[in-house]
């Protein structure tokens, strides 16, 4: 049951391990003061983010894997059905790229800390 617990943390931005506390600052992250702004650590279970300096190096990965899986997307679209121009597909491309910036940076630091930190259903039930 490892992929509900990760895709319930990414949509809610909560804590890997307690599913209680908020991980980013802002639950928009399109909100420009703090939309991409990270807590130190968990307000309920004291999980601490960031491991250790340049953990979340290996979130650029996810990021990078989660903008090749919207271009593929983009590209089967277009040569399967739609027929674009292609400048207009890089346009399409680009654009959507650069709007979903702060949401493939959530996702992708979300989706690395779920990697290293298992769902705790006794915290869960504690707090």
């Amino acid at each position: 049951m490892v992929v509900p617990e990760i895709i319930y943390s990414l949509a809610t931005n909560t804590c890997p391990r307690c599913h209680k506390g908020k991980v980013f600052e802002s639950n928009n992250p399109y909100n420009y003061k703090n939309g991409l702004k990270m807590k130190e650590q968990c307000s309920c279970c004291k999980l601490k983010y960031e491991r250790e300096p340049g953990f979340f190096f290996g979130a650029m990965y996810v990021s990078y894997a989660l903008t090749s899986g919207l271009f593929i997307v983009f590209y089967l679209l277009d040569s399967l059905w739609l027929h674009f121009e292609t400048w207009l597909l890089l346009t399409l491309i680009i654009t959507s790229i650069i709007v979903l910036f702060p949401v493939n940076f959530r996702f992708g630091r979300l989706i690395w800390m779920n990697f290293f930190t298992r769902f705790n259903k006794e915290l869960y039930k504690q707090f």
